[in-house]
């Protein structure tokens, strides 16, 4: 399975080369690189050629089916394989092909998210309603409301340096990291993203924060925890360490984007910040720490947690704004004034959200989706709230263990 997997990092690579963001990482051997090329059209003997290569690596994969392996051998099979069918499905998107939202999500992410209707957000929206003051537009007075607990622009970055460290110091009481693990924060603008972590190898990362629009407290929190810690960052690390360094499995030494180890990656963050501030802990943090470095009213706390867990329920709305959108049965306009409706977010935040779906596509799917599959496969596995120390143990093995979207379903 070794050789398989060198083949499989070599192919991820090329790839590469017509769709330079689907290497969202590699820190393999440098020899393993695909000499840069200046052809960068793709024709029928390139595709034939990725696909010869991807059907052969999966030939040799069945033929080890019949192996006695153990339970993690199995995962890793499984993990190649299903990465491999990512694969003929990005083969076949840089080649011209054209999918649905619901078949992209299947090829690329092994994945069948639901579908929500209009109804399963107004039912939430009824709510928020009755928890926000004044009267009139839901949106604007969500955003007015939100407004006030934007962290002042001058503190942001000894603020998410206090947080990170917070995040850290948590997630060193249940999970060993690896030793010389470190990271460097920049700020940048004009990306469709709100944060990104950029990991180099050697148990490092660049996390990018993205202030084109304000950062209310909760979000400095969420971004902390989702690309730092227990988020990227530590899933990375310990990806690293565990399974590259010490088991020498190098088809973890590259990490292509539109695969369903993002599934898995985003998955995992967003869990991992509910993990590591509980509601209760969340609102003191925040009442005690944040608020008042702020210069924030720490009466409002509660009121605030309050909201946010709402709006966080609206979460599925953007993955029905994608699906209409990049389906075609929503114009740009139509899309914006449905996620203005229903994630409740400003002009500005919607354009951002669009801006997000036309680059990325069907991956949004992976934050909510990715989470309630990590919840699920962690509570049915005994990781209740009740048991934090049984969650923090199943979450550090979704970290340090191959794992597949559809065998979280299958737990």
């Amino acid at each position: 399975m070794n050789q398989i997997a060198e083949n499989y990092v070599k192919l991820v690579l090329e790839i590469g080369l017509y769709r330079p963001e689907y290497v969202d990482a590699y820190y393999g051997p440098v020899e393993w690189k695909p000499a840069a090329t200046s052809k960068k059209n793709v024709d029928s003997t390139l595709i034939f050629s990725l696909n010869k290569k991807t059907d052969d690596f999966l030939n040799k994969l069945d033929e080890l089916s019949e192996y006695n392996a153990t339970e993690i051998e199995t995962f890793r099979y499984r993990f190649l394989y299903k990465q491999l069918l990512s694969i003929k499905g990005m083969i076949a998107i840089i080649s011209g092909a054209e999918f649905t939202f619901e078949k992209e999500t299947q090829i690329l992410y092994d994945a069948d998210p639901p579908k929500n209707e209009r109804e399963h957000f107004s039912e939430i929206l009824n709510e928020l309603d009755s928890n926000l003051p004044g009267e009139g537009n839901l949106t604007g007075r969500y955003n007015n409301f939100k407004d006030q607990f934007i962290f002042p622009k001058g503190k942001l970055d000894s603020a998410f340096t206090l947080v990170m460290n917070e995040c850290r110091n948590r997630t060193m009481n249940y999970i060993t990291l690896p030793q010389n693990e470190k990271f460097e924060i920049e700020y940048v603008s004009n990306k469709p993203w709100g944060a990104y972590n950029w990991f180099k190898g050697n148990l490092t990362s660049i996390i990018q924060v993205n202030t084109d629009l304000p950062l209310t407290v909760d979000r400095v929190i969420e971004l902390a925890a989702h690309e730092g810690y227990p988020g990227h960052h530590l899933f990375n690390s310990l990806i690293e360490q565990k399974l590259v360094k010490e088991r020498g499995w190098t088809e973890y030494s590259v990490y292509p984007l539109y695969s369903p180890i993002s599934l898995i990656a985003e998955g995992t963050a967003n869990f991992g910040e509910k993990l590591i501030f509980p509601i209760d802990s969340k609102n003191k943090f925040m009442k005690e720490v944040l608020f008042p470095y702020a210069g924030l009213d720490t009466n409002l706390t509660e009121k605030y947690q309050k909201v946010i867990e709402l709006v966080d329920q609206l979460g599925y709305a953007g993955n029905e704004a994608a699906r209409n959108y990049l389906n075609g049965i929503w114009a740009r306009e139509e899309t914006l004034k449905f996620l203005m409706e229903y994630s409740l977010h400003s002009k500005e935040r919607a354009e951002k959200k669009i801006e997000f779906i036309e680059f990325y596509r069907s991956y949004i799917i992976n934050y909510n989706y990715g989470y309630d599959l990590v919840n699920n496969y962690i509570e049915v596995n005994g990781g209740t709230e009740n048991d934090l120390r049984r969650r923090w143990e199943l979450f550090e093995k979704l970290l340090t263990t191959p794992q597949t979207p559809s065998g979280l379903l299958n737990y």
